[in-house]
């Protein structure tokens, strides 16, 4: 393993990050509504279990998914499921006020770590990009620093966006339209969870 490696892999982890999906949706909705602290705190559920599948893919969980299927679809299943769920509270709390610490900081979390750990494409992205980046024979040591890297990488991101999501200007333009936001993530979210069902990888 090498730095060149260890950047490689960051980059494509940023990029992932970046990419528009429930992981960047739910954690900019939790920041505009309900604060700093559950933004950060989402973002912590996210990118902790984000990289207990860059674990999983690093000790072969992607080949358990190509031999044993229906273990894949029910996981689908549960995803599209909890996407559907997060979408209609969403949806149905648009015209609610923001009051304080809407989420709490515990709650955000779980829906963060629940977010990542009901995507099994997680674990298949993972070990696509893993498999390209890293040579086999990784020791258990190499194992344990990719794995670490990952979550720090995936905290400081989402920790960053908080902040920014959380400035007074930002939060203030948030507010004056946040019926339609609200409404615009839930409608996304609820695609996003249908695309997860329907689809045949």
């Amino acid at each position: 393993m090498t730095l060149a490696q260890i950047f490689a892999f960051n980059l494509a982890l940023l990029v992932a990050i970046a990419s528009p999906g429930p992981a960047l949706l739910v954690a900019l909705q939790t920041a505009l509504s309900s604060g700093r602290l559950a933004g950060i705190a989402v973002g912590c559920g996210l990118g902790l279990m984000a990289s207990i599948w860059t674990l999983l893919a690093l000790v072969g969980l992607d080949a358990v998914f190509s031999l044993v299927p229906w273990a894949y679809a029910a996981a689908k299943i549960a995803g599209a499921l909890y996407l559907f769920y997060i979408a209609w509270q969403m949806w149905a709390g648009a015209r609610d006020a923001i009051t304080a610490g809407a989420k709490p900081a515990r709650r955000a979390f779980r829906d963060g770590f629940l977010i990542n750990v009901l995507n099994p494409k997680s674990v298949l992205f993972a070990a696509a990009v893993l498999v390209v980046i890293f040579p086999p024979g990784l020791g258990v040591a190499e194992i344990a620093f990719i794995t670490l890297n990952h979550l720090v990488v995936e905290i400081a991101c989402y920790a960053a966006l908080a902040c920014a999501m959380t400035t007074p200007r930002v939060r203030d333009a948030y507010l004056r339209a946040k019926v339609y936001i609200d409404r615009v993530a839930a409608s996304v979210l609820g695609a996003l969870g249908l695309r997860l069902l329907i689809s045949r990888d």
